[in-house]
């Protein structure tokens, strides 16, 4: 069995290469509306929140002063479904308005707190941004404070999975033209830089005061992450160049083992069964996962040639068990057949073909 040539992989790589400019596309059109809209805006609310004064004017017309009034608590329900200590606060309020707010914060702990207490709440821009229980203040969900992390965060995850994958397709496509890997190291170096660098974005956004500060510390990371990734590609480059065979030795079987694996070919013994029973002599397909049943072995006359990574030219249906698989090629006089399973099972594969072990 001859390997398959590379450009055959080029057409199959299309896929792929659609999924991951589609994703691109869509995390960069969500990031620029967070950065440039959403952050920039939730921002300006903070300024003009710590800013504000107290209104002035009776009944406090100017939405953008602050405006305090007493109020009674009727009562308190508790948020069980979260795991910090959240409180609604159903107030009426002196001129007999009820309303209500949500408090982040442990209220049996403050005796204020109880059904009956009188208390000030504060608003601004028509909402209550904290309440005063006597001299304790809690702040409630609508704090305008620090709200721009939470879309600067977002903002900064999504900007560089969307740069990732706009990357991983760039990458995809140029690997097509040269290999018919499926996963091609390319695009797993890609999506590891760019995991790495968008956890790191997240986080600068939540450590740092302003916009600036996050962007200028994410530049930061990814120039380091680039460098990182730069030295990787000299030497996933190297190690890759040329025949991809992948070095197994085969297993000395002194009993039957049966693993997660799938003869694919045009022999009567293939097909969608989901298990191998390899042992001294002996490979066979199964549905059982105990080894026991429904078996159907494959001949003496299949030989195996090579273990190699799976290809995008496999034919449909072959198994990936989470990136682990590897495809061992064999011939079944002059029939291609190929048996798919992990690559710590590989071995096991070979040992029940025969004696003979892949090159070195």
């Amino acid at each position: 069995m001859t390997p398959i040539p590379s450009h055959e992989a080029a057409p199959a790589r299309r896929g792929p290469v659609r999924a991951y400019l589609a994703a691109g596309v869509l995390f960069s059109l969500v990031t620029a509306w967070l950065l440039l809209l959403t952050t920039p805006q939730a921002r300006d609310d903070e300024r003009a929140f710590t800013t504000a004064t107290a209104c002035t004017a009776p009944g406090g017309g100017d939405p953008a002063c602050l405006r305090t009034v007493t109020a009674v608590i009727d009562r308190a329900e508790k948020e069980t479904m979260r795991k910090t200590p959240s409180y609604w606060l159903h107030l009426t309020e002196a001129d007999g308005t009820s309303t209500r707010t949500r408090i982040e914060s442990d209220l049996e702990r403050l005796p204020a707190a109880r059904p009956g207490a009188t208390i000030e709440v504060t608003y601004w821009q028509d909402q209550i941004r904290y309440v005063a229980f006597g001299p304790d203040r809690r702040y409630t969900n609508a704090d305008p404070r620090e709200a721009f992390r939470m879309p600067l965060a977002i903002g900064l995850l999504l900007g560089i999975l969307g740069a990732m994958f706009l990357t991983a397709a760039a990458a995809t496509a140029w690997s097509g033209r040269r290999s018919p890997r499926a996963f091609p190291w390319q695009v797993g170096l890609t999506v590891t830089g760019g995991t790495f660098l968008s956890l790191f974005g997240a986080l600068a956004a939540w450590s740092s005061d302003n916009i600036g500060d996050a962007l200028q510390l994410t530049a930061l990371a990814g120039a380091v992450v680039l460098a990182a990734c730069a030295l990787a590609a000299l030497f996933l480059h190297r190690r890759h160049r040329g025949d991809d065979t992948i070095a197994l030795r085969s297993s000395v079987l002194t009993e039957e083992t049966c693993f997660p694996g799938l003869i694919m070919g045009e022999v009567p013994y293939a097909g969608n069964a989901g298990y191998l029973v390899a042992g001294p002599g002996v490979l066979a397909t199964t549905p059982d996962p105990t080894g026991a049943f429904h078996r159907r072995t494959a001949p003496r006359a299949l030989a195996p040639l090579r273990v190699r990574p799976p290809y995008l030219t496999d034919p449909p249906g072959r198994p990936d068990y989470d990136g682990r698989a590897v495809v061992v090629e064999c011939e079944d006089n002059g029939v291609p057949v190929l048996v798919v399973t992990r690559k710590r099972d590989a071995p096991a594969v070979l040992g029940a073909l025969g004696p003979r072990t892949t090159p070195e």
